[in-house]
């Protein structure tokens, strides 16, 4: 039961990492990137779709990302969507792709993205704790009804403190490099 518990946990863990690395992928930095726009969606016959099911990305120079969706209808939604997100770029569209060019980071700009990376760094390691507690809430409540014993449950705990920590120190590993990113001039 106890392993049951850890196992979930770590998952669990795991999954936080992930999104927060999906996070950082999105803030952008001086290069162009496709997964900018993993987190957006457009507004496509009614429901909300994400980008990446309406059109193909690609990144042929360093500052600049066409955009080539599938169905011609949609290009006013994409495009719309890209410029009401904060990503602060204006996408043209020649009728028949979308060509969004990124401009050069200022120093500022820069700082607003590093805080951002910040805030969803810390967004990953409150929901790491979040885990955590709810794991420890768990081994507690096994050590309450008897089906565990309390050395077993001590052991555990330090079981859940080295993965707690294992998984913070790899989101604050995660911020390093992202702010590295971001100051690359």
């Amino acid at each position: 039961m106890i392993n049951e518990t850890l196992n979930e946990a770590a998952d669990k863990m795991d999954k936080a990492v992930a999104v927060t690395r999906e996070d950082f992928a999105a803030i952008r930095t001086g290069r162009a990137n496709p997964s900018m726009f993993h987190k957006l969606t457009a507004e496509y016959y009614g429901t909300p779709t994400p980008l990446q099911q309406l059109a193909s990305f690609t990144a042929p120079e360093a500052r600049v990302i066409i955009i080539s969706p599938y169905d011609q209808g949609s290009m006013g939604a994409i495009e719309r969507a890209i410029r009401d997100s904060d990503l602060g770029v204006n996408p043209t569209d020649d009728g028949r792709t979308i060509r969004v060019v990124l401009p050069e980071l200022t120093e500022e700009r820069r700082k607003d993205y590093i805080k951002m990376a910040k805030t969803k760094a810390e967004e990953g390691r409150v929901a790491i704790r979040n885990i955590r507690r709810h794991a420890k809430q768990t081994l507690d409540k096994l050590e309450k009804d008897g089906e565990v014993g309390k050395d077993d449950v001590a052991g555990a705990e330090k079981r859940l403190d080295g993965m707690t920590k294992q998984h913070t120190d790899h989101i604050d590993e995660m911020l390093k490099h992202k702010e590295a990113e971001l100051l690359e001039v």
